[in-house]
């Protein structure tokens, strides 16, 4: 396994050094989907990793019901300069970072307290761009998800606002709901229903009028139709699109003896067995791509926020068969 991670890193690095086609602009497409909405995540058992080891949050939080996109990350890079909090460095934005312990562990790299990359807007494959001293985003891409970002710039973000990079448990937890689900979604998949490397583009290509097919908007796959496509709901059981392909996503936690970051989700280049809930990806906390954005989580709220009835029973009828089981085993 730890070959075929590190394969892909490398294939990835080679794609940063490799010419980039360019989308300069492409059409505008609005999904209906809002991607300041929230959603609430209550505390309980789930499913781990490709053998479905049963795990636990313990406590309740909310998920970003998409990735963070574009226009988002612009106004936080816009507020974030003019309130000092990160700074302009040629085509470089970056943000001062209180650096990770370091272990000493074989391989692991020292990241010491420093200002890092946060995104090189200036680079190709990142659709924002400064203008006149003021972070704009290129014509059609506002929607889409954010990308060239790394995972120290999603957490300059997260940060900011008070959030946090969502973390692998409440990741996954959001991602495959209570079951044993492989997708997000289910259990098959094909090109109406996510954005991955395998599926067939040819007319979102001509619904973008674009040279090429990367991204697509954040809540896209709904169940609409937009001109001849016609898309299927890809939603997780509590509500959130996109948590298999599209745009990989950084997940905050900074595990001990590595200093790895890690992402889950696979994205447009990747094939399907990379969207599975539990694929794994990982790389330097520096690192940034054309296929890799984050979504935040925080704790719950005093306003409104949305809640999935249906995942909530499940997650209800999950506990109590565990409660049952505790209760058969104390008898025993």
């Amino acid at each position: 396994m730890k070959k075929l991670i590190i394969l892909f890193i490398i294939g990835l690095g080679f794609a940063s050094c490799s010419e980039v086609i360019v989308n300069d602009e492409i059409n505008y497409i609005d999904t209906g989907v809002d991607p300041d909405q929230w959603v609430k995540v209550p505390a309980g058992t789930f499913y781990s990793g490709m053998h479905s080891h049963v795990d636990t949050v313990n406590y309740d939080y909310e998920i970003m019901v998409t990735d963070v996109t574009n226009k988002q990350y612009a106004e936080f890079m816009n507020k974030a300069v003019a309130a000092q909090k990160i700074k302009i460095e040629g085509d470089s934005i970056k943000g001062h970072y209180k650096g990770d312990k370091f272990d000493g562990y074989l391989h692991e790299w020292k990241i010491p307290e420093g200002d890092y990359l946060l995104m090189p807007f200036g680079a190709p494959g990142s659709h924002i761009k400064l203008v006149d001293n003021k972070f704009v985003v290129d014509k059609g891409f506002e929607n889409h998800p954010v990308v060239m970002v790394t995972w120290f710039g999603a957490k300059a973000y997260a940060d900011f606002y008070g959030y946090r990079i969502t973390t692998e448990k409440e990741w996954q937890k959001a991602a495959r709901g209570t079951d044993k689900r492989a997708f997000p979604w289910g259990d098959e998949i094909d090109g109406s229903i996510a954005n991955y490397g395998s599926a067939d583009k040819s007319e979102l290509k001509k619904l973008f009028n674009c040279k090429i097919v990367r991204t697509t908007p954040v809540g896209f796959y709904n169940g609409k139709k937009y001109g001849n496509f016609q898309t299927r709901d890809n939603r997780s059981p509590y509500g959130l699109y996109d948590m298999g392909g599209n745009v990989w996503q950084w997940v905050g936690d900074d595990y001990p003896k590595v200093h790895y970051r890690y992402m889950r989700g696979g994205s447009f280049e990747n094939y399907e067995y990379n969207l599975f809930v539990w694929a794994r990806n990982s790389a330097g906390p520096d690192f940034y791509e054309i296929n890799i954005g984050f979504r935040c989580s925080r704790d719950p709220q005093k306003e409104d926020v949305k809640e999935q009835p249906e995942a909530q029973e499940e997650a209800q009828t999950e506990q109590e068969k565990e409660k049952e089981k505790e209760q058969e085993s104390e008898k025993e």
